[in-house]
Order: structure tokens, then sequence, then C-alpha cells
């Protein structure tokens, strides 16, 4: 397992590093596969002292699962205390969906039809902030849609092992799930 600790407009003291050591190598009690750990430990400027120090936890098994959690506090030990407590909640909704998969037959899930992509005037000015790039894992639409909601976000890329192709689940406005399975035109 990887352990890897990134620090945001602050110094990582070797107490501050211990302390995320011995917290974090608890983990894989709970996940054995686990193959890396990213920690992200910031001090931002704020008004509210109260969400001055900032810990966000990602982590990744052997198998392409994602959980992430942040946490902010006032103090930076109680922000890591926060965010393990988030992640073991996630690790145990995880591991409880993977028992029922197994443990029954996996319902088939109605897509219906996704939502049109609405079309908006574009400016000039557009500019990209932010480029992200992730390692695709096959999986079915069914497993992209667990990890759509353990990451907590509303759409996941990911490459369906059923028909060879990348697409993209999302959350509907209903709370339905959608599928996009894009054509060459």
């Amino acid at each position: 397992m990887e352990l890897q600790i990134l620090s945001n407009n602050m110094d990582i003291t070797p107490r501050l590093r211990d302390y995320v050591e011995k917290k974090t190598a608890r983990l894989d009690r709970y996940l054995p596969k686990l193959s890396s750990i990213q920690v992200v430990l910031a001090m931002e400027n704020t008004r509210s002292a109260v969400q001055r120090h900032v810990a966000e936890i990602t982590i990744r098994d052997e198998r392409g699962t994602i959980l992430r959690a942040e946490e902010r506090n006032s103090d930076m030990f109680a922000a890591i205390d926060a965010v393990i407590d988030k992640l073991y909640r996630q690790i145990e909704r995880y591991r409880g969906k993977n028992r029922t998969k197994t443990r029954g037959k996996v319902e088939e899930i109605d897509m219906g039809e996704p939502l049109p992509i609405p079309e908006e005037a574009y400016e000039e000015d557009h500019a990209i902030v932010r480029n992200k790039r992730f390692a695709l894992h096959p999986m079915s639409p069914e497993e992209a849609i667990d990890q759509m909601e353990l990451l907590g976000h509303d759409f996941y890329v990911f490459f369906n092992a059923e028909d060879d192709a990348v697409n993209v689940v999302y959350r509907r406005r209903d709370g339905t799930f959608g599928l996009l399975q894009p054509e060459m035109g």
C-alpha cells in the first residue's frame, strides 16, 4: 500500500506525519486490497476559523474502487479524525453493498431516457481551469452507480465491460439514474 501525504499552504511536521500514518494504517484492516492512499492537508484563509484546516483522503483498491472524503475543522488533528471516521462509514457502506450483491441476484436497474443536454450560449472567454486524468477500469453500470454514490458525485465516467465502450452514468432530477452510451456520428 502506497501512502502519499501532500500539503497545501502549510508545513507537515513530523508529529502530524506520524499521526496521519497511524490513522491511515488501520484502513487496510477494513479494506484489505488497498493499493494507495492519498492525504491532502491544507490550510485555507477563510473568515471562519472553524473551516480553516482541511483534510482530504482518497483511497483506491486493486479493483479500481475510489473512496474520497473531506473534512474541515479549526484543528488539523480534529479534521483528520473526522475525515477518517467519514471514510470508515463509506467503507462499511461499500462492503455492505458488495455483500448484498454476492448473496443475492443483482436487480436490473432501469436507466430511463437520458436528460437532453441544454444548448447554452457559449462565451469566447471560456477557459479550462482544471484538467483531471483518471484510470478507467472495466465495470458494469451497476458498479459505476455504486462508485458514483460512494464519491458523492452526480455522474461517473467508466469503461463498460458489457459493450467495451466508455459510458457515463448520472443521477436524474427525479432520483433515478441514466446511462450515456456515445456512438460515432
